[in-house]
């Protein structure tokens, strides 16, 4: 089992870059897939990006592709979310989240593991 830790995320404003980065108490990724989504109000809990604990098999949802990168630090047992570029249209709540599963998915029902959330608030 994987318990998975999130600091705070920001406010920011639009044109700005953000790390987001998630890592993980307790284990190491080892074996695991990893995944950042985002929900805002009243909306559904969508995907962003997904990477293997490896570091390859990056997804990422077309919003956002060419302005965030996903990637994986196993010896810090975190992986990070860079977003550039940010509008006021990736204001969310961004979870981290792990999955057992030997692939890389979009889909939130293959993830097992999450991390509590963190805001990113992005003005015009």
């Amino acid at each position: 089992q994987v318990q998975l830790v999130q600091p705070g995320g920001g406010l920011v404003q639009a044109g700005d870059s953000l790390r987001l980065s998630c890592t993980a108490s307790g284990r190491t990724f080892s074996g695991y897939n990893l995944g950042w989504f985002r929900q805002a109000p009243g909306k559904l809990r969508e995907f962003v990006a997904a990477i293997s604990w490896t570091g390859g098999g990056i997804l990422y949802e077309d919003s956002v592709k060419g302005r965030f990168t996903i990637s994986v630090d196993n010896a810090k047992r975190t992986v990070y979310l860079q977003m550039n570029s940010l509008k006021p249209e990736d204001t969310a709540a961004y979870y981290c989240a792990a999955s057992i599963y030997g692939d890389v998915y979009r889909e939130i029902s293959k993830y097992d593991y999450w991390g509590q959330g963190t805001q990113v608030t992005v003005s015009a």
